[in-house]
C-alpha cells in the first residue's frame, strides 16, 4: 500500500507525521493505536493463512488490496475508509473473522 494511501486511511496527516519524526516526538495515543491497529489486521490476516497452511503469503500485501476493494457488507465502502478509528479497525477485523469463518462471503 502507497504510503499516502496507508495514512490517509488511517486519518494521518503526512505533514503532522513528518514533524514529529524530525523533532523525534512520539505519535499521539490515538495515532498509535491506529497504527498497532493496522498491523494487528495483517497479523490477523497471517494467522488466517498460517491455518491453511499456505507458503510464501504477503499477508501486508493482500491485506492492502482488500482494504482497497467496495465491499458489500459495507454498503460498497472501502475497509479503508474505516481505518481512522479503533473502533473502524475492529469492524473491519470482525469483517476477516466472519470472512474466514464463511459466514460472509
Amino acid at each position: 500500500m502507497p504510503k499516502e494511501a496507508l495514512m490517509d486511511s488511517l486519518g494521518l496527516s503526512r505533514a503532522t507525521i513528518n514533524r514529529k519524526v524530525q523533532r523525534e516526538q512520539p505519535l499521539s495515543r490515538e495515532e498509535s493505536e491506529r497504527v498497532m491497529g493496522m498491523q494487528s489486521l495483517i497479523g490477523q490476516v497471517q494467522a488466517m493463512i498460517d491455518a491453511d497452511s499456505a507458503p510464501e503469503f504477503d499477508a501486508a500485501k493482500w491485506l492492502a488490496r482488500w482494504l482497497a476493494e467496495p465491499l458489500p457488507a459495507l454498503g460498497g465502502a472501502t475497509p479503508a475508509s474505516y481505518m481512522d478509528t479503533v473502533e473502524g479497525q475492529k469492524y473491519v477485523g470482525n469483517l476477516l473473522a466472519m470472512a474466514q469463518s464463511g459466514a460472509y462471503a
